[in-house]
């Protein structure tokens, strides 16, 4: 069962789309989900589709000792995104071609890949690729 917090991102990701929290009364954005805003504390909450565009603050790939549930998905990247409506988020990376991930470098422009519906819905988080120049 979905919590009812992440339910419209979650569901936003099924649709390909990327949607970050925004506070109805300051205007701020922020993420994760909260049930307050961080910055004024109102609970008019609601969600805004995002840019997808962000810097790719740092990743790692994880090889060996997955969480339960994630075996057979070795290797994989993590990957710290802060989007350009300045909030960030933990995020898997595409890898290159050969499956892995020489290509992606610190402060890079990356940007938000939407997976498929059934892929979504099976672990939901946000993919990102390599931004196009």
């Amino acid at each position: 069962m979905t919590p009812p917090i992440v339910a419209d991102f979650r569901a936003g990701l099924i649709r390909g789309e990327l949607l970050v929290q925004k506070c109805n009364s300051c205007g701020k954005f922020n993420m994760y989900p909260r049930y307050a805003c961080p910055h004024c504390q109102s609970e008019s909450l609601g969600w805004q589709k995002a840019s997808g565009k962000g810097v790719l603050h740092s990743f790692t790939i994880l090889r060996l000792g997955p969480p339960e549930g994630f075996e057979n998905e070795l290797p994989y990247a993590l990957g710290v995104v802060k989007l350009d409506e300045g909030v960030q988020l933990l995020g898997r990376l595409v890898p290159d071609a050969d499956g892995e991930w020489k290509s992606y470098k610190c402060d890079e422009r990356v940007e938000f890949a939407p997976m498929s519906a059934e892929h979504a819905e099976k672990r939901p988080c946000a993919w990102f690729k390599h931004a196009k120049t």
